[in-house]
């Protein structure tokens, strides 16, 4: 049989599983021990740069809103001052 031609590779699957099994039980709640804090705190981190990106995020929206309401009001300046025939004064 072709699936069973190389007989060392299967057996020592087999026996990486059940050595797995075995040992999982002693493993697994050391490991978690150390792997749940790491978690927790990799899970805070990521939470605080993401907060502190919608804060940075909403403070740039909020200028550029205050920059383009700047923008609009000299416009209306500079329109009504056109209509009246005045030539508004351009500062740079």
């Amino acid at each position: 049989m072709p699936l069973f031609d190389n007989g060392l590779k299967v057996g020592t699957s087999i026996l990486i599983g059940i050595g797995a099994l075995i040992i999982a039980p002693v493993v697994f709640p050391a490991v978690g021990s150390v792997v749940k804090p790491l978690a927790k705190a990799t899970i805070k981190s990521g939470l605080i740069f993401f907060q502190k990106g919608r804060e940075l995020i909403s403070e740039a929206a909020e200028a550029l809103e205050d920059i383009t309401a700047e923008v609009k009001a000299e416009l209306i300046a500079e329109r009504q001052g056109a209509a009246a025939g005045v030539q508004p004064d351009v500062q740079e």
